[in-house]
């Protein structure tokens, strides 16, 4: 099935809460919970993660912190509705080498078009280790077609 030879694909959200995710593929995280503008993504960080200095790389920090706040998002949408992210910020508090990580994902702000994010990861002892925060703008309509 498709719609203008643009092939459908199971809804964004069905996607995420099945784990069918290509980028989570990839960098190994799952998707855990995902509640009313709330979202837990897991990531076991190890070696394969690892930035020249042999720490956790910071990119990844992003992808797991940008996924739960994303999802977080993805929750408050009406199924007409789809979303972008137009800023991602992040703290970075602690090295990591290999630990098993959580990045919780919350719905501050939902406005009628903007939204505001914030994620917390920490590890399996419950440190601190970076903070996140994003913006993101519902897409509706020819805006929203396709994504």
């Amino acid at each position: 099935m498709s719609t203008q030879g643009i092939p459908l694909q199971p809804d964004f959200r069905e996607r995420a809460r099945t784990n069918d995710v290509p980028v989570a593929r990839l960098i190994g995280f799952e998707v855990k919970d995902i509640a009313d503008g709330q979202a837990t993504v897991v990531l076991a960080a190890g070696p394969q993660h690892a930035n020249p200095m042999g720490t956790l790389h910071g990119g990844i920090l992003c992808d797991i912190a940008d996924a739960a706040m994303g999802i977080a998002f993805a929750s408050t949408l009406a199924p007409e509705e789809s979303f972008t992210t137009v800023e991602l910020k992040i703290n970075f508090f602690r090295p990591v080498w290999q630990a098993e990580l959580k990045a919780e994902g919350t719905v501050v702000q939902r406005g009628h078009t903007i939204g505001f994010v914030e994620c917390n990861i920490t590890d399996e002892e419950n440190r601190l280790v970076a903070r996140a925060a994003s913006t993101c703008m519902v897409l509706r309509g020819r805006k929203a077609s396709g994504r």
